[in-house]
């Protein structure tokens, strides 16, 4: 059986009266990539944020590296922190500095007594492996929309993370550059042996990616598998509207 990177056993949340995670149960395993679907205001993002220690669960466990998170200590908790990177939707680059200096910035923040070359070739080495070497002194403004997607997660990988959070990675991008991202969430996945988390509405960045999908709906995993398990025959038709919604016929 692969290792569990991540367990979430019989997980609540709630604000006030509304409850938004009602007895959530799941496994991710190493080296996998998991695609979670589900509509705006479902959970996922409260989810997320149970998984790095930003919010707490009313009940119910989260394991993320063999550690219930919500037990950790706070030095314990931000060293977790150092192993889960997170792609944001905006890349969130610094629109003042350079891409190197965007790069730079988690590295010395985090990781001391680096030497100016072994920070060199880590951003060096990072760039080259999204394709983009090129943009290494060029500020974020003179990119375009997919460019700044793969600085943003050459940027999330460089601490060297275990674990990959990539949000809505092909948000707002044309067909083709979607393509060469989804193309790059798997490439980051074989060179850096990273297991992933992808939270999307696309479908065919699902079917790209993902080798298990998860659909939250009303608080619960409703569906779990292959992209051939849960679609395009989902008999909830909860399910099947996403499936119409990205491949609905003429």
């Amino acid at each position: 059986m692969a290792e569990k990177v991540v367990e979430i056993k019989n997980l609540y949340k709630s604000f006030g009266d509304l409850h938004v995670l009602k007895g959530v149960d799941l496994d991710l395993f190493r080296e996998e990539n998991l695609v979670i679907l589900g509509r705006s205001g479902t959970g996922k993002s409260v989810l997320i944020k149970i998984m790095v220690g930003l919010l707490k669960q009313d009940r119910g466990q989260m394991q993320v590296l063999g550690k219930e998170v919500s037990k950790l200590p706070t030095r314990e908790l931000n060293e977790l922190r150092l192993k889960i990177g997170f792609s944001f939707q905006n890349s969130a680059l610094y629109d003042s500095m350079t891409v190197r200096e965007n790069m730079e910035f988690p590295l010395v923040r985090n990781i001391k007594n680096l030497t100016r070359k072994e920070i060199n070739h880590r951003i060096e080495d990072l760039l080259d492996a999204v394709g983009l070497p090129q943009t290494i002194n060029q500020m974020p403004s003179e990119l375009s929309g997919g460019q700044k997607k793969r600085i943003g997660v050459a940027r999330t990988l460089v601490l060297n993370p275990e674990i990959m959070l990539y949000d809505e990675p092909t948000a707002g991008l044309d067909p083709i550059t979607c393509v060469d991202i989804n193309n790059l969430i798997n490439e980051v996945r074989e060179r850096y042996k990273t297991t992933s988390i992808v939270i999307t509405h696309d479908l065919t960045c699902a079917k790209m990616t993902g080798d298990r999908m998860a659909v939250l709906l009303d608080g619960q995993f409703s569906s779990i598998g292959t992209f051939e398990e849960v679609f395009p025959h989902a008999e909830d038709q909860r399910v099947k509207s996403f499936y119409d919604y990205n491949f609905i016929e003429s």
